[in-house]
């Protein structure tokens, strides 16, 4: 039998997405990094983050009603690293960083062009949690990047070497173990 150990309450549902979220306009923008990003619901698309209200991008998104999450992979995890640690208020992330700012489709707020993988949102409620506030948005526009596009017109997001975080650790995500639905597929028998 393992033996286990009880901890005090606390956040550790890992691995998790590390997306940076942009916020602001082309002209002005921001980028936060942001871990607590998760789907909420399918129709109509809708996924939430939670920002701590002291973070330069709170207001900026509070105000705007809008922002971009945008997916990261293994060639933007510096980037991404960079702008959780680094304040807006003193400098333009997109400049340091060398990342491109691209007005969204639907949204003022620009998207990164470099992420493989963009999603435009427009803030529905504000909830306040305590240490954070979640912002539930709902999605009005998603960017894919061609690269990751086969001829058949199919997206392989998979294909783009995106990262998780864990823990305070960033990890490349690594090999398929399954389908969704595996596990109770009927086998078929060939003679």
């Amino acid at each position: 039998m393992n033996k286990k150990e009880h901890w005090k309450p606390g956040n550790m549902l890992y691995p998790i997405p590390a997306v940076m979220v942009s916020c602001g306009s082309v002209e002005k923008s921001n980028i936060i990094t942001i871990a607590w990003a998760g789907t909420i619901c399918s129709n109509p698309a809708m996924v939430s983050i939670s920002i701590k209200k002291e973070r330069y991008s709170y207001n900026i998104i509070k105000e705007n009603k809008e922002f971009v999450i945008n997916l990261v992979t293994k060639d933007l995890v510096r980037q991404t690293d960079f702008c959780g640690v680094r304040s807006g208020k003193d400098i333009d992330k997109f400049k340091e960083m060398k990342l491109t700012p691209i007005k969204g489709q639907k949204v003022n707020a620009p998207i990164i062009d470099q992420s493989p993988l963009n999603i435009e949102c427009i803030v529905k409620e504000i909830i306040p949690l305590g240490s954070h506030d979640m912002f539930l948005a709902e999605v009005v526009n998603v960017t894919v990047d061609k690269r990751y596009m086969d001829d058949k017109g199919k997206f392989h997001l998979n294909k783009s070497d995106l990262i998780a975080y864990s823990h305070g650790e960033y990890f490349r995500l690594g090999e398929k173990l399954g389908k969704f639905g595996y596990s109770v597929k009927k086998k078929i028998n060939r003679r």
